[in-house]
């Protein structure tokens, strides 16, 4: 029995869907890596997580994975979400781009020893410290030479 390469995926939640999905459909699957890609995040973009199935099922497991590509399994019908509305829509962008402009979103994946400092939080608060204490000069010098 030799067992060939159908797919890669750089996640391992997105390559077990993948499986769980050809064995619902009667095509045994192995997949690869996953636990050295659980242990290490890191790995699972350098190693990539394969799908092998065995030869004779190569085509059926390759057919399969186009149709759920091209959304032929898709059913519109079922939609559980309803519509996001503006508002929460605009919320949901203001505080992305604060948790953007604060430095946020730096590195949030990485472990904290290679994480990058957050230089924009950095100079968004050097910006309002000195904002605040140019304000207080100006306070000040209204309020001991007034015009």
């Amino acid at each position: 029995m030799s067992l060939v390469e159908v797919a890669r995926y750089s996640d391992v939640y997105e390559a077990d869907l993948a499986a769980a999905f050809l064995e619902s459909h009667g095509v045994t699957v192995c997949v690869t890596e996953r636990f050295q890609t659980t242990i290490d995040p890191l790995m699972q973009r350098a190693l990539g997580i394969r799908l092998l199935v065995r030869r004779s099922d190569a085509d059926a497991a390759s057919g399969l994975l186009a149709q759920v590509e091209a959304g032929e399994f898709a059913d519109r019908s079922e939609q559980d979400i309803d519509p996001i509305d503006p508002t929460t829509r605009t919320a949901g962008s203001l505080l992305a781009l604060a948790a953007w402009a604060t430095g946020g979103f730096w590195g949030t994946s990485l472990p904290r020893r290679v994480r990058p400092p957050a230089w924009q939080g950095m100079l968004l608060s050097a910006a309002i410290v000195l904002i605040g204490a140019l304000l207080v000069l100006l306070v000040r010098a209204l309020y001991l030479y007034p015009p």
